[in-house]
């Protein structure tokens, strides 16, 4: 670096070098880099609620499939479907339902939260969708998979508290899209959240999520 560079730090605060410069810089002076360049490591730091925040997709199809799997197969304490039809779940996750089964075998809680497809909020959003494969379809698509699973340890309850928000919770760690107007789900923003502590986002959602639970309705025979 040259002395014109660094004047060019000393008089313009805003202006930051290169991180590894940074830190050669720090070790020359010895000093800590947050000392000579505090806002910079602060904004490459999370501190506040968002760093629960693991990644931020504007579509709900921008996560792979290899982050979601890593997920279900991760969970060993609870696993919860918390989206209005579920659907898209069966169609992109090979042996779902047996990779479920197993998990609630070995003591895993697995639970959906799914739409009532007979209730008036399933007809007022399939108005709204306007698509051939309506919604109250592709919660008889998840319906079915469920009665197809082999284990006391998978539960479901209709619940239409949730039809404008999805939550998917694998252990300490949670996918939640708000859905979009009128947009499907796919075409809505996910965000990829990690417990942390104590009444973050996390917590924030689950609280939502256990509140819909335990006003659902039990969805028999499961």
């Amino acid at each position: 670096m040259t002395a014109k560079t660094v004047e060019r730090w000393v008089a313009d605060p805003g202006r930051v070098p290169h991180p590894r410069t940074r830190e050669d810089v720090a070790r020359t002076l010895g000093v800590g880099a947050d000392v000579l360049w505090p806002k910079a490591i602060r904004s490459a730091v999370k501190t506040g609620p968002e760093r629960e925040i693991v990644s931020a997709y504007p579509y709900r199809n921008a996560c792979s499939t290899s982050v979601w799997a890593r997920l279900i197969d991760g969970a060993s304490t609870s696993i919860t479907f918390a989206g209005y039809t579920n659907y898209f779940i069966w169609q992109e996750h090979p042996r779902l339902a047996e990779r479920l089964s197993a998990k609630a075998a070995a003591g895993c809680r697995v639970r959906f939260l799914v739409g009532d497809p007979e209730s008036e909020v399933t007809r007022r959003r399939e108005d709204i969708e306007g698509v051939p494969l309506t919604v109250s379809t592709r919660i008889h698509i998840t319906l079915d998979a469920l009665r197809k699973i082999d284990s006391n340890g998978v539960e479901a309850r209709f619940s239409d508290g949730h039809i404008a928000l999805s939550v998917f919770t694998f252990d300490d760690e949670m996918l939640v899209t708000p859905h979009l107007s009128s947009l499907l789900g796919h075409d809505s923003p996910m965000f990829h959240l990690r417990r942390l502590g104590d009444d973050g986002l996390y917590d924030r959602f689950a609280g939502h999520v256990a509140a819909l639970w335990d006003g659902g309705r039990p969805v028999t025979p499961v």
